[in-house]
């Protein structure tokens, strides 16, 4: 363990922990950092007494609470996905020892010749996890939910990363384009979501794939939900005619397996586009206030690409015209002010 992990006192809370724990045995010494979290969350690898690792979780109350990750684990896990085994738990302290899934994130391996196959394991694991949703078990992704969700757009990406503030016209636009959204968000189909779908919570494993992580936000809302997470990813980039071959296959899947989507693949399309932007514009707020509040960088890298997808959307629609003009004038206004887009 390094000085700075001995000098940590949530550490030494997590070690002390460990130590009393009869079984599994860990080797306390070993412990070292795992993966980056865009919360307060932290996570840990540590060695066993039997040769193996397993992930300790440090998730610090009142900031974090271990409960959904518990329950979410106990319900996806019942439905046949990989996700780790919780093998000991301290729910009071925040603390938590899983069954480790590796380190081979779907990010660190996708590339031409591995991402169909990937893909395909994602894409058949949410079908399974969907077939088996259920209501009233996990937080409904309701309305009030959603705008808040886009209201993070307004506030925090463009108030305070761009700096700019919106007109009276601009706010009554950009809230003809939400109510657009949600409309057509709500009128979805309902089922088990994971909020994170994507390339960095999906581990590659040999038997099971994926592997997958950080489902404690997990909520029961739009079915095309987790497919947008994975198809049009934040941090990694597909053509539009792959993207498009993916979502048809998992319509098609969807549809055998007696899930409710559209029997109309150009309206589950246009489902899944409009879904994409409420993500598109949630996770932009997100970014910016990842950076701005609780200076984290690193995800200002991504914002471009998030733009793309939500310009590509919105161009093709001509509902959704008003959003394409106001992303117009704020480049005009920034790009005068000397802002970065």
């Amino acid at each position: 363990m390094s000085d700075s992990l001995h000098q940590d006192s949530r550490l030494s809370q997590l070690s002390g922990w460990l130590a009393q724990l009869e079984s599994p045995k860990t080797l306390i010494a070993s412990l070292r950092p795992a993966s980056a979290d865009a919360s307060f969350r932290r996570y840990f690898r540590v060695d066993t007494a039997e040769g193996g690792t397993l992930i300790v979780m440090d998730a610090p109350p009142p900031q974090e609470d271990v409960r959904p990750f518990v329950q979410v684990a106990e319900l996806f896990g019942a439905t046949g996905i990989t996700v780790p085994a919780i093998l000991a738990q301290d729910i009071e302290h925040g603390f938590l020892l899983l069954s480790d899934l590796g380190s081979t994130t779907y990010l660190k391996q996708l590339n031409a010749d591995t991402a169909h196959k990937l893909y395909i394991d994602a894409i058949d694991a949410l079908v399974l996890l969907q077939v088996q949703s259920r209501s009233g078990v996990l937080p409904e992704y309701d309305r009030a939910m959603l705008h808040r969700e886009l209201m993070l757009f307004p506030d925090w990406y463009v108030g305070k990363h761009l700096k700019a503030t919106l007109s009276d016209a601009q706010s009554a636009d950009l809230n003809k384009v939400f109510d657009v959204l949600l409309a057509n968000n709500l009128a979805q189909p309902q089922v088990y979501v994971h909020r994170d779908y994507h390339s960095r919570n999906l581990m590659v494993l040999d038997k099971g794939n994926p592997g997958i992580l950080d489902f404690q936000d997990a909520v029961y809302g739009p079915i095309t939900y987790d497919l947008v997470s994975l198809l049009r990813d934040a941090y990694i980039q597909w053509d539009e005619e792959m993207v498009l071959d993916w979502a048809i296959r998992y319509w098609e899947r969807a549809r055998r397996a007696g899930l409710p989507v559209s029997h109309d693949v150009d309206d589950f399309y246009r489902d899944f586009e409009f879904m994409g932007l409420q993500r598109h514009l949630k996770v932009l707020g997100i970014f910016a206030r990842l950076y701005h509040r609780d200076g984290k960088d690193g995800y200002l890298n991504d914002i471009p690409l998030v733009m793309e997808y939500t310009r590509k959307t919105a161009y093709r629609y001509k509902e959704l015209a008003p959003l394409v003009r106001l992303l117009d004038a704020l480049v005009e206004n920034t790009t005068k002010a000397g802002y970065t887009f």
